[in-house]
């Protein structure tokens, strides 16, 4: 299983610090609307194209059947489709489609000429011009959350240069079909970790991703060696102290409440940042940067004592157009990209149906559809998915 993880310097322990257009798209639970129904992305954009009109229930209802309601342009136009799609998922806008013709450097060559999270803007290279400083910083920001540094940054570099990339992506993506019906335990272990669990598996991409040197390049593995080192020393020496000083029990509320406290974040914003029923993953032969980039990254505001306490981490969007960006020009470049490419950017505000969409229905790749919920594939072992249908809010 992949998942997706961010920085994990920026929320505890840092200074400041980012197929066809095919839908699938399941209904609200609702007396006449029970179902699932398909959708193609392009088809439904194109001007002057007839359609059914659907009314999206706003209010939550205890049936189980889905999450989003299936919604057409009440006329031709497709920017009010975009608009009903986006009220149905719990976004303030998605964006047009990027034309294949724009390129990365296009977006760039827009921004504002001048331009930290620490660990983070140490990994990107945004810190000091001095990278012996950088790489010294870097690991001690990340040693109080066990992250071995040089293997986080090789990870999340391919990630930024690869965003949304099917297979070379090195943060979330969806679960591949063949990996869901490998075995039934697996796939159990799978449901509850792209369902219930979701909001802790940057665990998972922690541990998976970056312990294994048999996941890095030749000449990567002896920084990260260096860097497991670290790790283990600040284990080896920082745990024995705090259980000394504060027993078992202190261990676990000034440790280990505070780690699972920083990956329920992490996990959560990190899966917002590029997970939408209409933002697709694709091969790395249909795969444009710009598109990436631009139009499959999600800005979303949150509450402002979050983005203080994490330095902007969710002004994403500016931040894969160019990783380079110190956290504190990430608003700035953010302003200009909504002046000059505002109609194709992703934008939310945080809400409940917007955590019950990716958590409910972003599931299993599906080249056409993009995903398919896992209630489709296997009904009768979702239940913790069907539990989480009920339990959570629906409202924006």
């Amino acid at each position: 299983m992949a998942c997706r993880m961010a920085d994990p310097s920026v929320f505890l322990f840092t200074g400041p610090h980012p197929r066809t257009r095919s839908q699938k798209i399941a209904a609200h639970s609702a007396p006449c609307m029970t179902g699932n129904w398909h959708l193609t992305w392009d088809r439904l954009l194109v001007k002057g194209e007839n359609h059914k009109k659907w009314v999206i229930p706003m209010r939550r209802t205890r049936t189980v059947q889905a999450v989003a309601a299936p919604v057409a342009p009440s006329s031709a136009d497709s920017a009010e489709y975009r608009k009903q799609l986006a009220e149905s998922y719990g976004f303030r806008q998605i964006g047009e489609p990027l034309p294949d013709s724009i390129t990365l450097k296009d977006v760039m060559d827009t921004l504002p000429k001048k331009f930290f999270v620490i660990g983070h803007d140490c990994a990107h290279k945004s810190f000091s011009r001095n990278k012996l400083v950088e790489d010294i910083v870097g690991t001690l920001a990340f040693l109080p959350l066990i992250y071995p540094y040089e293997p986080w940054r090789f990870k999340h570099d391919r990630h930024h240069a690869k965003t949304n990339m099917l297979e070379e992506d090195t943060a979330w993506h969806p679960v591949w079909k063949a990996e869901f019906d490998s075995s039934p335990i697996l796939r159990k272990a799978i449901i509850f970790g792209y369902g219930p669990f979701r909001p802790w598996m940057s665990i998972a991409h922690w541990l998976l991703l970056h312990f294994d040197l048999k996941k890095f390049r030749s000449n990567e593995i002896q920084r990260v060696k260096i860097s497991l080192a670290c790790v283990f020393g600040f284990m080896a020496i920082g745990w024995p102290l705090i259980i000394y000083k504060a027993g078992i029990m202190g261990w676990i509320k000034f440790w280990l409440m505070p780690w699972l406290g920083y990956h329920f974040w992490m996990s959560t914003f990190t899966m917002v940042h590029h997970t939408a029923p209409h933002i697709p993953f694709k091969s790395s032969d249909e795969w444009n940067a710009a598109q990436a980039q631009l139009n499959g990254t999600v800005h979303c505001d949150y509450p402002s004592w979050i983005e203080i306490l994490c330095h902007d981490i969710n002004v994403h969007i500016p931040h894969h157009v160019s990783s380079r960006i110190p956290h504190y020009n990430l608003r700035m470049a953010h302003k200009s990209l909504q002046e000059n490419w505002g109609k194709y950017l992703n934008e939310a505000k945080w809400n409940w149906r917007l955590m019950k969409t990716i958590m409910t229905l972003c599931h299993v790749y599906d080249k056409e559809e993009n995903y398919v919920a896992f209630d489709q594939l296997a009904p009768e072992e979702s239940q913790p998915v069907a539990f989480l249908k009920i339990v959570m809010p629906d409202y924006a």
